[in-house]
């Protein structure tokens, strides 16, 4: 029984004595803290230069000028609308209307044949072929657009009847 006690005693020492390092420490800390709230600021601290931060899209200050363009509208599946605008001058950019915004793409040379335009700051991919045109979103990885058709590609194909041979007699 000795033995418990002087246990119990060696146990309730070690605690009062990291209660009283933690205290003393809280203690020491704490006038550091009222000095600091004391001392007025002699002047503000010119601030850091941030960290660069990639420029959100502004879609008033990044549309493209469409005034004096060709215009070609296509309906889509689902009853999406697309308006693309091209410059006689200029093949190497369109501007494309897309639920109400106007967006600028740069064509990408393809090997295929096809009309590709993208716009990477928002991930816009414009793919135009004979028969249709879709929209991609290349930073979601999905279709916005799909089986768009322009009026003229929206007309039945004429096929062009072979011409019969002249039963002879």
């Amino acid at each position: 029984m000795n033995m418990k006690k002087l246990l119990t005693a060696c146990g309730l020492a070690a605690l009062a004595a990291s209660t009283l390092l933690l205290s003393s420490e809280a203690l020491a800390a704490e006038p550091v803290k009222a000095e600091a709230k004391k001392k007025p600021a002699a002047k503000p601290k010119a601030k850091a230069a941030a960290p660069a931060v990639p420029k959100e899209p502004d879609p008033e200050a990044d549309e493209p000028a469409v005034m004096g363009s060709n215009v070609v509208d296509y309906d889509c599946e689902l009853g999406n609308k697309i308006t693309i605008y091209e410059n006689t001058g200029d093949d190497s950019h369109i501007a494309l209307r897309w639920k109400k915004r106007l967006h600028r793409l740069t064509r990408v040379a393809t090997t295929t044949g096809a009309q590709r335009f993208e716009n990477k700051l928002y991930g816009l991919i414009w793919i135009g072929i004979p028969a249709k045109g879709m929209l991609l979103d290349s930073k979601l990885n999905r279709q916005l657009a799909n089986e768009c058709r322009n009026a003229e590609q929206l007309k039945p194909a004429s096929v062009e009847a072979p011409q019969s041979a002249t039963p002879q007699t």
